[in-house]
């Protein structure tokens, strides 16, 4: 898993999300190693790949990471 590129990374949290955040927290995991990997702040993310891209969804996903050491943002 540690050679997982940041794109990789953010799939499988994609992938995750769709099957009701199965193994989410190994996948963020992986996203810290790729994004320290390649000298990445923060993580960005489709809404409209998420389960909930309303503005409370997208918050609660924020909140989650940051727990995680995750900066998250989002794509217009």
């Amino acid at each position: 898993m540690s050679d997982l590129t940041l794109t990789q990374a953010i799939e499988n949290i994609y992938t995750s999300i769709k099957n009701n955040n199965e193994e989410l927290d190994a996948h963020i995991a992986a996203l810290k190693v790729a994004m320290a990997r390649e000298g990445a702040k923060e993580a960005v993310f489709e809404p409209a790949k998420l389960a909930q891209s309303n503005r409370q969804g997208r918050k609660i996903m924020q909140s989650y990471f940051k727990k995680k050491g995750v900066a998250v943002s989002f794509s217009a």
